[in-house]
Parts: C-alpha cells; sequence; structure tokens
C-alpha cells in the first residue's frame, strides 16, 4: 500500500496562533476594551472640497472594487475557453444559473430583462453585508474628542494609541475620546438602503408600463365601474388607492429590512466582542455570515417579483405588450 502524503496544517498553527494571541492581549497584557460609540449616521472621515466622506462611502468604493474584479475574473475565466470553471468564477457560475432559473420561474418571458437586476442587486449587497466579517472593518480608525464618553482618556500599547478607562463610573471625567472607523459596513447606513430601494420601485414601474402601456395605472385609478356597478365601483377604487400606498409602502419596506438587520447585526458583533472578546463572538460571525447572505437573496428575490408582477395584467385583465 502506498502511503498517503501528509496534509498541509499550518492553518491549523495559524488558527492556534491567533487564539493565544488573543488570550495574551486581553487577559495577560490586559488592554482595556470598551463599548464602541454605537451611532445610526455614518461619521465623515474627511473632506473633499467641502464633500464630507463619511467611512460608510468608503466601504461602498471598496464593495464596487470587490463586485467589479469579481466580474472581470469570471469574463476572463470564459475568455480563456475552459469548459468547466473552477474557483470564483465556478462558485458565480453555479450561483448565476441557480438565479437564472427561479428568475425564469417568476418572470416568465421577462426574465432575460428582470435578470440583471437580480443579479446585480444580490451580489452587491451580498458582499457589503459580509464586509462587516472582514478583519479591522468598524474597529479601526480616528480617534476624536467625545464629551459623551468623559471616562475614557488617551493611552498607549507600545507604538500604538489606545483608548482607556480612566474614571469609574458616576465620577465624570469632563471630556473624553470615542473612535470614528474608517470602514463602516455600508448596508447600516439607511442612505445606501433607500437608494437602492427608490431604484428597484422606479425599474418596477419602468417595467409595468413598457409591458401594458398607459394600461398600467389602471390598477392605481380604477373607476371603469364605479357608474355601472356602484357598490363594486367603490371597492375597485378603494384597491386602486391602496396600490398607490402598496408602491410607496415598498420603498420604506425594502430600505429598513435591509438597514435595520445589518445595524443590529453590527451592534450585536460589538456588545458580544466587548464583553467576550476571545471566543464567543466567532459564533455570531458564522451567525452574520448567514444573515448577511439571506438579506441579499431576499432583497434581489423581492425586487425581482414585483418586477415580474408589474408585467402581469391587474384584476384578470389582458394587456396587449406596449411596442418600443
Amino acid at each position: 500500500m502506498t502511503e498517503k502524503p501528509k496534509q498541509k496544517v499550518w492553518g491549523r498553527w495559524v488558527v492556534l496562533a491567533a487564539v493565544l494571541v488573543g488570550i495574551y492581549l486581553f487577559y495577560v497584557a490586559k488592554i482595556p476594551v470598551i463599548m464602541p460609540e454605537v451611532l445610526l449616521p455614518a461619521e465623515e472621515v474627511f473632506s473633499i472640497g467641502g464633500f464630507p466622506i463619511t467611512n460608510t462611502l468608503i466601504a461602498l468604493f471598496f464593495v464596487d472594487v470587490i463586485v467589479f474584479l469579481i466580474a472581470l475574473s469570471v469574463k476572463n475565466a470564459v475568455a480563456s475557453g475552459k469548459q468547466i470553471l473552477t474557483g470564483i468564477a465556478g462558485a458565480v457560475e453555479a450561483l448565476v444559473d441557480m438565479l437564472y432559473g427561479m428568475t425564469e420561474g417568476t418572470a416568465g418571458k421577462w426574465a432575460k430583462a428582470v435578470f440583471p437586476w437580480f443579479v446585480t442587486i444580490m451580489l452587491l449587497v451580498l458582499v457589503a453585508n459580509w464586509m462587516e466579517l472582514l478583519p479591522g472593518i468598524e474597529t479601526i480608525g480616528l480617534i476624536h474628542e467625545s464629551p459623551e464618553h468623559g471616562e475614557y482618556a488617551l493611552g498607549h500599547f507600545g507604538p500604538f494609541t489606545t483608548i482607556e478607562k480612566v474614571a469609574e463610573e458616576g465620577e465624570g471625567h469632563g471630556g473624553g475620546y470615542a473612535l470614528i472607523p474608517y470602514v463602516r459596513v455600508v448596508s447600516s447606513d439607511l442612505n445606501f438602503t433607500l437608494a437602492i430601494a427608490l431604484v428597484v420601485v422606479v425599474m418596477i414601474q419602468y417595467y409595468g408600463i413598457k409591458s401594458q402601456g398607459m394600461a398600467y395605472f389602471g390598477k392605481f385609478w380604477n373607476t371603469g365601474t364605479v357608474f355601472s356597478k356602484p357598490i363594486f365601483g367603490v371597492i375597485d377604487f378603494g384597491v386602486g388607492l391602496l396600490e398607490v400606498v402598496s408602491e410607496f409602502s415598498k420603498v420604506l419596506s425594502f430600505a429598513f429590512r435591509l438597514f435595520g438587520n445589518i445595524f443590529a447585526g453590527s451592534v450585536l458583533l460589538f456588545v458580544i466582542g466587548s464583553l467576550v472578546p476571545v471566543f464567543a463572538q466567532s459564533i455570531f460571525y458564522l451567525l452574520e455570515f448567514f444573515v448577511g447572505a439571506i438579506q441579499a437573496f431576499v432583497f434581489g428575490l423581492l425586487a425581482t417579483t414585483f418586477m415580474a408582477q408589474a408585467t402581469q395584467g391587474h384584476g384578470g385583465e389582458h394587456h396587449e405588450e406596449a411596442h418600443a
């Protein structure tokens, strides 16, 4: 029998070294661990010509670069003529095939038009959500004065500047310091989720008009049976008004669902990391991994479903496709 080659175990040693370093820093060196400053609005890191550059805007730049590099790698892999794609290109190919099959089942003949929005939104939101799992995100940044954190002052650990607790609770210190991270998860900024939600709702109206023409607006202003069937006509008119409210509510639903889940996840990681900094947080990182993927999928799937519904006649009516 031939001996099996020894598997590389360097990864295990890296994990063990990281655990030992963490134990030393937090239990032997006793670096102070404080609760981060949790703020809803994004913080300004610097400005260019008076235009503020926030930490979520920096994160969005990195997200765009990552998505562009993924697309470029897939393009190069396809152009190479390989029959079977491997690595990132293979994973993206499998994802795209699965999503297109779902889009065909939902949108029918409009699948080719709707599908690019589905896959683009999902990849963008997925990369944005998973950025909170990277080391240094929301933990490295600028130290600034903060009167709300009077119990903290600047300290030093070797060549690094840290924030240390200098006063017990209730004593007051008359001024202190807090941290502005260089990069903050862009999905935790309501501006980002609201912008995507507005784009999705606008495209829903676009595909509705393109597929049905001006008849699409009939579901919002339905007065065809007000005089012939007064009772049912009034009901149809009320349903149309509810449809108008529904379109506006889609913006709030899209924006706040994603924002709320990712922002809450970031706060959860802050709190658990401050209470038990070495081991317990890894469990919640795994949880946020799945939450980020699920939220990206749900966002893209809902956008596709609403676009597909807009292309169909309302109330059992069938309309001829509008000519371009």
